[in-house]
C-alpha cells in the first residue's frame, strides 16, 4: 500500500490536468467541464499542497480581454478556495498558443501585433502570480516554431523571444517581485519544429539574457523523452547548473507523441532514477532539488470525473512508493559497495589534486607514459550489478 500524500511532499497539479475534457482531435470530449473550486477541494483532500494554471484555465480568453468586472468574480472564488484549503499556488503560466492569433507563434510570430499582445497578456498573468505568492513563471514556448523552414526567421525569432524573455525580467527587478521564469522545452507537437526544443538548447538560450539568473528551465519527461532523450540525465544537467526551476512529471512510452500519462506510467526505471535524484541528490554530492514536485499529465480518455481523481491519486502514489524505494535503494549497504567498485563517488573528486597545476599534469609520469592502460581498459565496471540492485529495490524484491 502507498503512503498517504501529506502537504510536506509538496505535490501541485495543473488545473489543465484533472480539468481536461479528454477532446483530442480526433473526437469531441468525454467529461463535463470541471469546476475549478471544485478541482482546488478535491486536489486539497486528497493531500496535494498546491495547484498551478494558465490564464485562460480560471478566466475565459474573452473575459480577461474585455470583463474586468466578470474576470474579478472569477478570481475572488479561487481566491476563497485557496484561502479556506490553504493551497498553495507555486507557479502560473500563460496560454499563448489555444488562440487562433496564436497559430504561428507568440513572443516569436511574425506578426508584430500578436507579439505585443502575448507580451501584455504574460504580465498580466505574471502580476496575479505574485499575488497569489507564485515563486515561478513558466514559458511553454508550444506555438514558438515553424513547419516551413523557410517560413521562419530563426535569427530574428530567437531574437524576439529573447527581447520578451529580457522585458519580463527587467520588469521583476524594477518591481522587486520573488518570481523567477521557467522556460519548458518541447520538441514538437503542435508546432512541427519548436524553438528551444531541449533542456540543452533551452539552458544555452538563457545565458544570453540580461538577467540570466532569473531564468532556467521546466524540463517535463514526455517531452524529453520525445526525443528519445534521457530524463534523468537532462534535470541531472539542469540542476548542476543550477537551472532546474521547476519541473513537470508524467510518464511517456518514447518517442511518440506527447502521451501525458500518469508519471512511472511509462519508462519506470527512468521514474525511479528521477525520484532518487530528486529526493537524495547526487551520489558524490552536489546542487539538491526543493521545489514542487509538479504532476504535467492528462487522466485517460476512457475515463470518467471519478477516473479523474483516481489518476490524480496514482500520481502521488507513484511517487510516494518510489520515493520509498529509492531511499532503501541508497541505504542498501550493498549498493554503497557497488558504488565503491565502479567508482561512481570518484567523479566527485577533481582530476587535478588542489594546486596541481597542467605543467604539473604533464611532468607527472604517472598520468600518462607509466600509466597502464591495459589494466585500466580490463578493470570491472561492475555497473550490471548496480542496475540489477535498483531494479530488485524497484520490484521489492531486495532483501
Amino acid at each position: 500500500m502507498a503512503p498517504t500524500p501529506t502537504r510536506d511532499d509538496k505535490f501541485s497539479f495543473g488545473l489543465w490536468t484533472v480539468g481536461w475534457t479528454a477532446n483530442d482531435p480526433f473526437g469531441a470530449a468525454t467529461r463535463p467541464v470541471l469546476d475549478t473550486v471544485e478541482a482546488v477541494h478535491r486536489l486539497s483532500d486528497m493531500g496535494a499542497y498546491g495547484i498551478t494554471f494558465h490564464d485562460d484555465d480560471v478566466v475565459p480568453f474573452e473575459t480577461t480581454q474585455r470583463d474586468a468586472a466578470e474576470r474579478t468574480r472569477i478570481l475572488d472564488r479561487l481566491r476563497k478556495a485557496l484561502q479556506d484549503t490553504g493551497m498553495q499556488v507555486p507557479m502560473v503560466t500563460t496560454n499563448l498558443f489555444s488562440h487562433p492569433m496564436f497559430k504561428e507563434g507568440a513572443f516569436t510570430a511574425n506578426d508584430r501585433g500578436v507579439r505585443r499582445y502575448a507580451l501584455r497578456k504574460a504580465l498580466l498573468q505574471m502580476e496575479l502570480g505574485i499575488e497569489l505568492g507564485a515563486k515561478t513563471f513558466v514559458m511553454w514556448g508550444g506555438r514558438e516554431g515553424s513547419e516551413v523552414d523557410v517560413a521562419k526567421d530563426v535569427h530574428g525569432a530567437l531574437s524576439r523571444y529573447k527581447e520578451a524573455v529580457d522585458l519580463l525580467t527587467t520588469h521583476i527587478v524594477e518591481q522587486g517581485w520573488d518570481i523567477r521564469i521557467a522556460i519548458e522545452p518541447k520538441p514538437n507537437e503542435p508546432r512541427g519544429d519548436i524553438l528551444l526544443p531541449t533542456v540543452g538548447h533551452a539552458i544555452a538560450f538563457t545565458h544570453t539574457l540580461e538577467h540570466p539568473h532569473l531564468v532556467g528551465v521546466n524540463p517535463e519527461v514526455g517531452h524529453e523523452q520525445m526525443s528519445n532523450l534521457n530524463f534523468t540525465q537532462g534535470i541531472a544537467q539542469a540542476l548542476s547548473a543550477g537551472k532546474l526551476f521547476h519541473i513537470d512529471l508524467n510518464g511517456q512510452h518514447g518517442p511518440k507523441f506527447d502521451q501525458d500519462l500518469i508519471f512511472g506510467h511509462g519508462d519506470l526505471i527512468n521514474a525511479f532514477t528521477t525520484v532518487d535524484l530528486l529526493e537524495n541528490g547526487f551520489p558524490g554530492g552536489g546542487p539538491a532539488y526543493d521545489g514542487p514536485r509538479h504532476f504535467d499529465y492528462k487522466p485517460l480518455r476512457t475515463e470518467s470525473t471519478e477516473g479523474v481523481w483516481t489518476s490524480a491519486e496514482a500520481n502521488m502514489a507513484t511517487y510516494l512508493l518510489l520515493k520509498e524505494r529509492a531511499l532503501a535503494f541508497r541505504a542498501d549497504p550493498r549498493v554503497q559497495e557497488a558504488l565503491q567498485q565502479a567508482q561512481v563517488t570518484e567523479l566527485a573528486t577533481p582530476t587535478l589534486a588542489e594546486g596541481e597545476t597542467l605543467a604539473d599534469l604533464v611532468a607527472d609520469r604517472t598520468a600518462f607514459e607509466d600509466f597502464d592502460a591495459d589494466a585500466s581498459g580490463a578493470r570491472h565496471g561492475g555497473q550490471v550489478r548496480l542496475d540489477q540492485l535498483a531494479l530488485e529495490h524497484l520490484m521489492g524484491a531486495a532483501s
